[in-house]
């Protein structure tokens, strides 16, 4: 599944991800990572990622909710579109991508992070 995502450089964002059978049901995440990754170039390797996040303690693991926070250190050095793909291994070894797209940091206007 594609999905584009959109952000500004520098600033926090949460990606929340909800896992369920086709049929609505959770799916229990308990033992699985969470991988998010972007990259320039689809075919940059991960070393050369712009971001990284490997997500192992998820919000309500038996309910199939997870959350991937981008911090503002993750996104300060990224402006533009970036290639990015979710992915999950499960408990039993198994990976499989979840969604991937573009997202987009477009340039932030306040850089400061306290009062004047």
């Amino acid at each position: 599944m594609a999905k584009n995502l959109t952000g500004y450089r520098g600033d926090s964002k949460t990606i929340n991800l909800t896992f369920k059978t086709d049929a609505g049901v959770a799916i229990n995440i308990t033992g699985w990572t969470i991988f998010f990754t972007a990259k320039a170039s689809k075919t940059d390797a991960d070393a050369a990622a712009a971001i990284q996040k490997n997500v192992t303690a998820h919000t309500n693991a038996s309910g199939g909710i997870t959350d991937i926070v981008l911090a503002p250190a993750d996104t300060i050095g990224c402006l533009g579109n970036y290639f990015y793909d979710i992915q999950a291994k499960k408990a039993d070894g198994t990976i499989l991508t979840v969604v991937d797209g573009i997202i987009t940091f477009k340039e932030d206007i306040t850089i400061r992070t306290t009062a004047v």
